[in-house]
């Protein structure tokens, strides 16, 4: 996995999107990828939790025969989480202030994930 151009992955949607405070990306089984949060969050446990809501919110949208999940969002009184499947096997996590626009996000969510997707799949040739 190219740990870089994850971050840069990371990084660019948070420039494409005004209101995007803190990104992360994590296992499906909730271990933290890699993050790009503030010092006042905590990364790996953003990663579980946002695991144990997204696996909620998958398993609520097959029980409900609702089709594969995609996204889910929590609000707050400061602002948002949104949590996005990357296929089975991972998530991404998106927290947003006041001023986050979502239907923005989600548009400029969905190739992005794409490309996170790619990165995380792909075989590297280190040491080869």
């Amino acid at each position: 996995m190219n740990r870089e151009a994850l971050a840069l992955e990371m990084r660019g949607l948070r420039e494409r999107v005004t209101g995007i405070t803190d990104t992360a990306v994590a296992a499906a089984d909730g271990l933290l990828i890699a993050s790009d949060t503030a010092e006042s969050i905590d990364p790996e446990g953003l990663a579980a939790l946002a695991a144990a809501g997204l696996g909620l919110a998958r398993r609520t949208t097959q029980a409900t025969a609702r089709g594969a999940l995609r996204q889910t969002v929590a609000y707050g009184s400061h602002g948002c989480a949104a949590f996005y499947a990357v296929g089975d096997t991972a998530l991404m996590v998106v927290l947003g202030d006041e001023g986050l626009d979502l239907e923005s996000l989600h548009r400029a969510t969905r190739p992005a994930l794409d490309r996170i997707g790619s990165i995380l799949t792909e075989k590297t040739t280190e040491g080869v």
